[in-house]
């Protein structure tokens, strides 16, 4: 009888990926999957630690866990990805139910990880750097829930120093994954069904730039449009400092590129931005933006922000909804600021009070969802292109290349279609609508 495994992945699209492939190498070694963890033999955490919030989760998760122990004393519980990698023995000490550990550096060490757990040893393999035969990970399956997107990383760690940020040390550096690696990946899935192909990264658009002889993701963008299939090409998150000339270009040349984007500015204050070390100012960030607006037919926006980074004052944070008014994003991801052990910013003189990051957030919120409701009239009875993803009571549903939800009665046989709807109705999360054409 085959072993089975359960994952609950926390946090970005990375770890998502992660979780993807995590599942391919268990599978290739006999593993089955179960949505009922307390049926596993396997139960991995696949965690972030981006927000104390997810530490917070992952400790209580394991006291669930735990008692697996008590019906199978043979399963195992491991915990992955970046709290693994930032708190070591520390979270095992804390939690000695774990039975293995390991991170993104070395995923696919999981085979003998498990191995070692089997012979009752605690397999906690956390690596100060990635290992030399770190690539190897790119030869398993991935094991994708979506039949026709799919999520290819292209490149992991991060070079920048943002004053809040534990990446750098969870992911390390800049690593790019070779041009063929990802090409042989993208060929796969075309392969397989997949129509949309969604280039991952940490800092997606510092790719190749660590190569002997750099080549510029612009470069890359035309590479994967070229694969007979691809569809469409969406990529996420990029750095405003890497978000050079070439690569707007390239948006607005390349049919298949989506006409969204995911651009984190955190903050809207010249002093608070200097503050993160984020290398740019308010300006900069809106050149930016205006540029890809005046290149990139309707482009969509979406952004993350930080509300009270240590010492952000009144006048600072009016200056981030002051962003907000002026990109106008189509969804803003909005963190109040938590500090991260190790970080500069955690030591910072300044910390705002809770009570102030609540109220600021609230202020935020309010004109987001202003805003939000503002665009959404600009879809009402225009035309749409949408891939359609899946079935739901009786109705299809996928996203428009804006990256917006979009549901409209038709037959199950327009799966994995790309089709034209008419916007019949449009509220700030989604769209419904009626089915126009089937384009491909």
């Amino acid at each position: 009888m085959s072993k089975k495994f359960y994952i609950k992945t926390f946090g970005c699209q990375m770890n998502f990926n992660d979780s993807e492939r995590i599942r391919g190498i268990l599978k290739t070694i006999g593993y089955e999957p179960t949505d009922n963890w307390q049926e596993a033999d396997l139960i991995i955490l696949n965690t972030c630690t981006i927000r104390e919030k997810p530490d917070q989760k992952v400790l209580s998760h394991l006291g669930e866990y735990k008692k697996i122990k008590e019906k199978n004393p043979n399963a195992l519980i491991a915990v992955a990805g970046c709290l693994a990698q930032r708190a070591g023995w520390e979270l095992v000490n804390k939690a000695p139910v774990i039975d293995i550990m390991f991170s993104s550096f070395n995923m696919h060490q999981l085979p003998e990880l498990i191995n070692q757990a089997q012979a009752g040893y605690k397999a906690i393999a956390i690596l100060e750097e990635p290992p030399e035969d770190e690539d190897k990970v790119w030869e398993y399956p991935v094991e994708r829930d979506n039949p026709y997107c799919a999520y290819v990383t292209i490149i992991k760690g991060c070079d920048k120093n943002c004053t809040y940020c534990v990446v750098p040390r969870t992911r390390g550096r800049e690593r790019s994954r070779s041009l063929e690696s990802i090409l042989d990946e993208v060929k796969r899935l075309v392969d397989d069904g997949v129509r949309e192909i969604h280039l991952l990264g940490q800092n997606v658009t510092a790719w190749g730039k660590d190569f002997e002889k750099p080549i510029p993701f612009s470069e890359l963008l035309y590479e994967v449009s070229k694969v007979p299939g691809v569809e469409r090409i969406r990529f996420t998150t990029g750095h405003p400092r890497d978000l050079t000339d070439d690569i707007i270009e390239a948006m607005a040349d390349i049919p298949q590129v989506c006409n969204a984007l995911h651009l984190p500015f955190q903050a809207g204050s010249d002093r608070i931005l200097a503050l993160m070390d984020r290398g740019y100012t308010k300006e900069f960030y809106l050149e930016r933006i205006a540029k890809l607006k005046e290149k990139v037919k309707d482009i969509a926006l979406s952004t993350d922000v930080i509300v009270g980074f240590p010492t952000e004052t009144e006048e600072d944070f009016e200056h981030t909804l002051d962003v907000l008014e002026k990109v106008k994003f189509e969804q803003v991801f909005s963190f109040k600021f938590s500090p991260r052990p190790g970080t500069p910013a955690a030591e910072m003189d300044g910390q705002v009070p809770d009570e102030v990051k609540t109220e600021r957030m609230r202020r935020l919120l309010d004109l987001q969802k202003k805003i939000m409701s503002e665009l959404a009239k600009r879809y009402e009875r225009t035309i749409q292109e949408v891939l359609v993803e899946e079935e739901k009571n009786r109705e299809l549903i996928g996203r428009t290349t804006t990256n917006k939800w979009a549901s409209f009665k038709g037959d199950k046989s327009l799966l994995g279609k790309i089709v034209r709807i008419k916007v019949t109705k449009s509220s700030p999360f989604s769209l419904e609508g009626e089915l126009v054409e089937v384009v491909k």
